[in-house]
């Protein structure tokens, strides 16, 4: 897992969703949320409805959130821009919906799974990466965002994030090979 207090590496990409570019510097003094996420991981689907809200609930709350796809869409179609607009629309996307084409910026995270999640403070260092929450979609818990939401309160709240952070788990990055 990265070290926490690690920079967020600087990224620009085109969001699915608006057509438009965004970059890390457009999140300048907010926490910002970044997950690795697509629109077939089983994971990412169990989670995708209570991460909307949760997400929606922290906005209000001056946190930005960006999720990313970084699949080959060339194996995984699926993950392509244009089903990526759709997965958006039909989950109420509140945030934008980043290509990552290049998988440039998967790398340059570190990111090994979908969904991998990473919070940064306001100076862009990060305090917390790992799970959503405890659930899987095999263990018979129901998703709730305990972590993250742990997480981004303590931060709110100027205290420590707990560093007893445990990794996310969901299907690996399809890589180009």
């Amino acid at each position: 897992m990265v070290e926490l207090g690690t920079n967020a590496p600087y990224f620009n990409l085109p969001d699915t969703i608006s057509g438009k570019m965004v970059a890390l510097s457009d999140f300048q003094s907010q926490p910002v949320v970044v997950v690795f996420s697509c629109n077939h991981c089983p994971y990412v689907l169990f989670i995708q409805k209570e991460l909307c809200a949760l997400a929606k609930k922290y906005q209000q709350k001056g946190v930005a959130f960006v999720l990313i796809s970084s699949n080959d869409v060339e194996r995984y179609p699926q993950d392509a821009p244009d089903k990526m607009r759709e997965f958006a629309a039909e989950y109420g996307f509140s945030f934008p919906y980043l290509y990552d084409e290049s998988q440039s910026v998967a790398r340059a995270y570190e990111a090994a799974c979908t969904p991998d999640i990473y919070v940064y403070n306001t100076g862009h260092k990060l305090t917390y990466r790992g799970q959503f929450c405890p659930a899987r979609p095999s263990n018979g818990l129901v998703p709730d965002g305990k972590d993250l939401a742990e997480a981004l309160d303590a931060l709110l709240n100027g205290a420590e994030v707990n560093p007893r952070q445990y990794p996310s788990a969901g299907c690996s990055i399809k890589w180009k090979q």
